[in-house]
């Protein structure tokens, strides 16, 4: 089996959720350690909704091979797990997902980091769990032990605002300040 070809995109502004940029964790039901975020992007992105899902497509299209697998027939496109997914539907109890789509990138390598003006970030303080920024991620198909697809793999990030953190964390300056 051939391998599956990458299809790059470099997003919108969208926020970064559930943000694991600096250390490898294992994915759950799994020991593989990977890198990863949640890209959450607003629906009135129609710029990076087309982007993404054209994407996807030439992923699908290119990865007709390794979605076939011993099959006689390629899946259709829609019986296939894709990587978009719209908040509204999958976390209507949310408020950061609302009125939003959302991808779940992967990588086993460590994404780049830059800021708004392409410098390199590497205060782990900067880039968090509600930042908001630009990813550049790339789809391809995939077919492991029946499960077939086209995945997202993370690839660079770009921090463009602050937002409020998600993860509840502040700073030693936020906590101390009005001591």
């Amino acid at each position: 089996m051939s391998a599956a070809k990458n299809v790059l995109v470099v997003t919108g502004k969208g926020r970064f959720c559930y943000l694991n940029a600096w250390e490898p964790r294992a994915k759950e039901g799994s020991d593989k350690k990977v890198y990863s975020v949640t890209f959450v992007f607003p629906k009135s992105d129609a710029e990076t909704f087309k982007n993404v899902t054209n994407a996807i497509q030439e992923a699908y299209e290119a990865g007709g091979e390794v979605l076939r697998g011993n099959g006689k027939n390629v899946p259709a496109i829609d019986q296939i797990k894709s990587p978009l997914r719209d908040g509204d539907e999958e976390r209507p109890d949310d408020e950061i997902f609302a009125g939003s789509w959302f991808i779940n990138a992967t990588s086993m390598y460590a994404p780049g980091v830059v800021d708004k003006d392409l410098n390199v970030i590497v205060d782990k303080d900067q880039l968090y769990s509600g930042c908001y920024g630009r990813v550049q991620i790339s789809f391809y198909a995939y077919n492991r032990q029946g499960n077939r697809g086209i995945a997202c793999g993370l690839r660079h990030l770009q921090k463009l605002e602050d937002g409020e953190n998600l993860g509840g964390a502040t700073s030693a300056i936020e906590a101390f300040k009005n001591v």
